[in-house]
């Protein structure tokens, strides 16, 4: 599904939850698409041509999520959660890190050792040489309170569209993916959707957060405006 199209419902799903509805999961893969963040000047991290990009069909787009540049494209799978926070007992970090430890679940799942960095928001693993690789991006927004946007896995992604980006502008740091640490035994897409969608809602269900009579409450009176605009 075009990058667009996919953020015109996570925002339909989000005007939903934003008013009481059951929250959401959402599993795609994009086409060739290259995003950047809110923060200002991040979209020097594109280092390619504008000629070369359109030679390789990628599209770029700039998001309103967190984050730096990134790519996403086919074989890589991207997953959007649409929640409430304040359901959850989570703030702003402590969602990422639940992200965080929900993909390196499912990674385990998969036979593939990864952490977590302190210095970097993702989830990495080991390249072979002692460096580490990014595995899984991550960028998120929240706006009254819901989540928007989420983290992009790579499964069977083309890695040489990296080349076209500083990605997640850290020069020096490469991307991996399943494919690439698994050889031929790397999982189909069918089932890393399954096994990643059960991990992160796991990961939320873990946090549980005070009674729904209460949440409307507080919500207005312990979420700071300028953390969910």
């Amino acid at each position: 599904m075009p990058y667009r199209d996919a953020w015109a419902l996570q925002e339909a799903a989000h005007a939903q939850v934003v008013d009481g509805a059951e929250e959401r999961l959402l599993l795609v893969e994009h086409p060739p698409v290259i995003t950047f963040g809110r923060r200002p000047g991040v979209e020097r991290n594109i280092v390619a041509p504008a000629e070369l990009l359109a030679s390789r069909g990628v599209e770029v787009v700039p998001s309103d999520r967190g984050g730096d540049v990134t790519f996403h494209g086919p074989g890589q799978l991207v997953a959007y959660p649409i929640v409430r926070l304040i359901d959850h007992a989570l703030g702003v970090g402590g969602y990422v890190r639940a992200l965080e430890q929900a993909v390196i679940r499912a990674l385990t799942d998969f036979g593939v050792v990864a952490r977590n960095d302190d210095c970097a928001v993702g989830v990495w693993v080991d390249d072979g040489t002692g460096a580490l690789a990014k595995v899984c991006a991550i960028g998120v927004r929240v706006r009254r309170g819901v989540t928007l946007h989420g983290l992009a896995l790579n499964v069977t992604t083309d890695l040489s569209f990296f080349d076209l980006i500083v990605p997640c502008g850290l020069p020096g740091r490469r991307a991996t993916s399943l494919e690439k640490l698994l050889g031929p035994k790397v999982p189909p897409m069918d089932r890393v959707k399954q096994v990643l969608g059960q991990r992160l809602i796991g990961s939320l269900s873990e946090r549980v957060g005070p009674p729904v009579e209460s949440r409307r409450v507080a919500a207005s009176c312990v979420v700071p405006p300028a953390a969910v605009r």
